[in-house]
C-alpha cells in the first residue's frame, strides 16, 4: 500500500509540474569540461559570458550542486540519474576492469536520458565529447561498435569525439556517427565545430517533435588552446593577478546571494605540500606572465563556447521554440591543477571560493554551476537563486519530470531500480526537497554529506576530515577528533552506500593512471568491452 501511494504521490508530482507546460518542452541540456564554480559571468567572474548570463537571469542558479569530481563519471551519472559506480563507470574509459562497478563504459542494462526520451517521441541529437565508451572499444585500428557508441545509447545523431579529445585544432577519436573523422580543414576549431554540428541539427529538425539536444562541450579542458587574438583580447584584465581576482570573485558571489554574505575568503594553503600559497606580489615576473597567458587562454576558451551557444539559442529562437525550451547548464567537475604551480593557482581562481580540485571530493573537486531555464513553465522566484542542495544524478529525473515522463520499471526485459537522483522541480517552485545524503568517490578520494555534516578525505591512505558545513562552507576546520562518535556514523554511511553501489573494493590509493591500465589489461586482454 506505500508503495503504491508513494508511486501515486510521483505521478502527481509529475503531472503537476507537466501542467505548467502545454506541450513536451525542447531540451538543451549543456555540459562543459573541467570548469570552475565561479568561473561564468552570472557565479561572479571577469570571463564574459552573456548568453549564459541571460539564461541565468531569465532563470535560475543553483548554489549547491555537486557532480562527482571527474569527467566519465559525472557523464554516466548525467545520462543515467545514478551513480557512476552503479552503471560501470567507477573509474575511468582507460580500462575495464572487468568488476561491476568499473567497467569502463555506462551499463547496457541502465536506459540513457536519450533512450528514454527518444520513447517520448523526442528526436535526439549530440555534439561533443561522449567519453563513456571504453577506450578498447574504438581505439584498435578496425574496430567496429561495441554497442556503447551514442547512436547504440538512444541519439539519433552524433559529433564528437569518443575519447577526452586531446586536441582543440585536431582532436582524437572525432566520429560522425560511426565513421571515423581524421582529416580536418585548416580553420578547424573543436569548439567551434561542436556548436556548428549543434545548430545544423537544430536547422534539419522536424519542428513537429520535441528535441533533445546533448551538447557537451570539451572546453575549456586541456590542453588550453585558442587563436591568438582572442587570447589576447583576454590578458589585460589578468595582469592585476590572482589574489585581486579571488577578492573580486568573492565579493561578487556575495553580492549575488550564491555564498552566504558573512565568511570570509579562505586561502586554503593546505593544499600546497612543501610550502605556503605564495601572494601574487611574492612571484617573479617569468611565472606571474605564464599564469597571465594560462588565463587569458582559458577565458578565451570559455567565451568561444558561450558564443556558440548564443548561436544554438539564436537557431532556437528562429524556430519559435525559445519559449519551449528547457535549458541546463553546469560542468563536469571543478577547475584542474594538472600542470604545476601556475595550473594550481589558476584553478583556485576559477574554484573559488571552494578548496581543492578535480578529481578530489572536497568542494573544489565536486561544486559546479546549474543553470536552469525554461520560460513557458517555470516562473522566476525571488532573486532566482535555488541554495537547495542537488546533484547531478537530479538532472535525468528533472528532465523526465518537465517532458511529462516516468521512468519505467523495466529495461530490455529485466526489472529497473529507480534513479538514485529526483526531480529538483518544487525547488523552482519554492519549495522544500527531501532531506538525503551525497556520497562520492573517485580514485579512493572519498566524501558523504549529511545534513549540515560533510566527512571527507583526499585519499584512501588519507585521514578522514570532518566538516561542519553550516559554520565552515569552505571546508577549513578538521572536526574529527573532537567529534568522533559523528565520523563513526557517517563512515559507515560512506561504506554501506559504497557496498549497495559497487563501489568497493577500492583501487590502491597509489595505482596511478598507467600502473592501473596495465594491471587490468593483463588481466583482461580483452578490452573491447563485450562479456
Amino acid at each position: 500500500m506505500k508503495t503504491f501511494l508513494a508511486r501515486l504521490a510521483s505521478l502527481s508530482l509529475i503531472f503537476s509540474s507537466f501542467a505548467l507546460a502545454e506541450e513536451q518542452p525542447n531540451i538543451v541540456l549543456i555540459m562543459c569540461d573541467d570548469m570552475g564554480y565561479s568561473d561564468l559571468g552570472c557565479y561572479g567572474s571577469e570571463i564574459k559570458t552573456p548568453h549564459l548570463d541571460s539564461l541565468a537571469e531569465g532563470g535560475f542558479r543553483f548554489s549547491h550542486f555537486r557532480n562527482t569530481g571527474r569527467c566519465c563519471p559525472s557523464r554516466a551519472s548525467l545520462l543515467t540519474g545514478r551513480h557512476q559506480h552503479a552503471v560501470g563507470m567507477g573509474w575511468m574509459t582507460a580500462v575495464d576492469e572487468h568488476r561491476p562497478g568499473y567497467r569502463g563504459q555506462i551499463s547496457s542494462e541502465v536506459p540513457t536520458l536519450a533512450e528514454l526520451l527518444k520513447e517520448q517521441g523526442y528526436s535526439t541529437y549530440m555534439s561533443g565529447k561522449w567519453h563513456v565508451t571504453v577506450d578498447g572499444a574504438w581505439k584498435p585500428e578496425g574496430s567496429t561498435p561495441n554497442g556503447s557508441y551514442p547512436t547504440d545509447r538512444g541519439f539519433d545523431e552524433f559529433y564528437g569525439s569518443l575519447s577526452g579529445g586531446g586536441n582543440y585544432y585536431r582532436p582524437k577519436g572525432v566520429r560522425r556517427n560511426e565513421t571515423s573523422i581524421t582529416e580536418f580543414p585548416d580553420d578547424y576549431y573543436y569548439t567551434e565545430a561542436i556548436d556548428e554540428h549543434a545548430v545544423g541539427f537544430l536547422k534539419d529538425h522536424d519542428t513537429t517533435m520535441p528535441f533533445f539536444l546533448y551538447l557537451a562541450h570539451y572546453a575549456p579542458h586541456r590542453p588550453l588552446q585558442a587563436p591568438k587574438e582572442r587570447v589576447d583580447a583576454c590578458r589585460k584584465r589578468y595582469a592585476v593577478g590572482y589574489d585581486a581576482l579571488r577578492e573580486a570573485r568573492f565579493e561578487a558571489l556575495r553580492q549575488l546571494s550564491l555564498i552566504q554574505p558573512d565568511p570570509v575568503l579562505p586561502v586554503h594553503h593546505r593544499e600546497y605540500r612543501k610550502e605556503e600559497r605564495p601572494s601574487w606580489d611574492s612571484l617573479d615576473s617569468e611565472t606571474q606572465e605564464k599564469w597571465i597567458t594560462e588565463m587569458a587562454t582559458y577565458a578565451a576558451m570559455i567565451e568561444i563556447m558561450d558564443e556558440g551557444i548564443g548561436e544554438i539559442i539564436e537557431e532556437i529562437k528562429s524556430k519559435g521554440e525559445f519559449d519551449n525550451t528547457l535549458f541546463l547548464f553546469l560542468s563536469d567537475n571543478g577547475a584542474t591543477n594538472e600542470g604545476g604551480l601556475v595550473s594550481q593557482l589558476a584553478a583556485e581562481l576559477s574554484n573559488t571560493p571552494f578548496r581543492s580540485y578535480k578529481s578530489k571530493t572536497f568542494m573544489g573537486g565536486i561544486s559546479s554551476p546549474l543553470i536552469v531555464h525554461y520560460p513557458k513553465a517555470l516562473k522566476k522566484i525571488g532573486s532566482g537563486i535555488v541554495s537547495a542542495p542537488t546533484h547531478i544524478t537530479d538532472i535525468l529525473p528533472t528532465c523526465l519530470d518537465l517532458a511529462g515522463a516516468t521512468y519505467p520499471e523495466t529495461f530490455k526485459g529485466a526489472d529497473l531500480l529507480q534513479p538514485a537522483g529526483i526531480s529538483i522541480v518544487p525547488a523552482l517552485n519554492n519549495k522544500p526537497l527531501p532531506e538525503r545524503d551525497f556520497f562520492f568517490e573517485h580514485q579512493t578520494a572519498c566524501a558523504v554529506i549529511s545534513g549540515d555534516w560533510k566527512l571527507v578525505r583526499a585519499s584512501q591512505g588519507g585521514a578522514w576530515e570532518l566538516i561542519h558545513l553550516k559554520d565552515d562552507p569552505f571546508e577549513q576546520i578538521n572536526l574529527a577528533k573532537s567529534h568522533p562518535k559523528k565520523v563513526s556514523e557517517l563512515e559507515k554511511k560512506w561504506t554501506q552506500w559504497a557496498d549497495q553501489n559497487h563501489v568497493l573494493p577500492l583501487s590502491p590509493s597509489g595505482l596511478f593512471w598507467n600502473k592501473r591500465v596495465d594491471k587490468y589489461t593483463e588481466l583482461n586482454p580483452d578490452q573491447s568491452g563485450r562479456d
